[in-house]
């Protein structure tokens, strides 16, 4: 136990963070008492402002500013790309984004579908994306869900609402990756790379 009260609740609250558990929420703690102060009421003033003031997109539930419409959604050549790329999380847009490669709009699911852990359509935000559909602006739903289980269910899921409503559907492919040795690849992986095979 902390010789601090002010400590003890310090340890706790860095124990939040992903990976960090009770030895390494203590090192930190004590790192930023001992060097780092100035630093650490930065963090906690950036911290504070971020949490009462980040919200969602309201076209692709991206964080942004105040809860206004993201740069993304708001760029015009972005809106003629007629594409929507569904990602389960907003990591995954910096990711695809960072090839440079994607010139369409996101949909960001925060998550997918889980029924034993109570998320269903209405929490992923699909009737947003049915909304999006039924007007008419989108030729192409890109899914770019994860290849698990659950990911794929809730790929097949909205490639129905996509379908019914006439829009074109593509997933985008998985499997061995550039510089990837076939002794080194998983079964499941290799299995998928073999499936989305394409001509050469």
């Amino acid at each position: 136990m902390a010789s601090s009260q002010l400590l003890t609740r310090l340890i706790r609250a860095l124990e939040v963070q992903p990976g960090v558990g009770p030895r390494s929420a203590t090192r930190i703690a004590y790192y930023l008492l001992d060097h780092r102060r100035k630093e650490a009421l930065n963090l906690a003033s950036c911290l504070k402002e971020a949490m009462e003031q980040i919200r969602e997109c309201p076209l692709c539930r991206d964080y942004s500013d105040q809860g206004a419409v993201c740069p993304i959604c708001a760029n015009v050549k972005r809106q003629d790309s007629r594409q929507l790329c569904i990602v389960e999380s907003p990591v995954q847009v910096q990711t695809i984004e960072s090839t440079g490669d994607y010139r369409g709009l996101y949909f960001i699911l925060h998550g997918h579908l889980s029924p034993i852990d109570g998320i269903g359509p209405e929490e992923l935000g699909f009737d947003l994306i049915e909304k999006r559909l039924k007007s008419g602006e989108l030729e192409e739903v890109i899914l770019a869900t994860n290849p698990t289980v659950e990911g794929e269910a809730t790929a097949s899921y909205i490639a129905a609402m996509a379908r019914k409503a006439g829009v074109r559907v593509t997933r985008i492919a998985s499997g061995v990756p550039v510089g990837g040795d076939l002794d080194t690849i998983d079964a499941h992986t290799l299995s998928a790379s073999l499936i989305n095979r394409k001509p050469y």
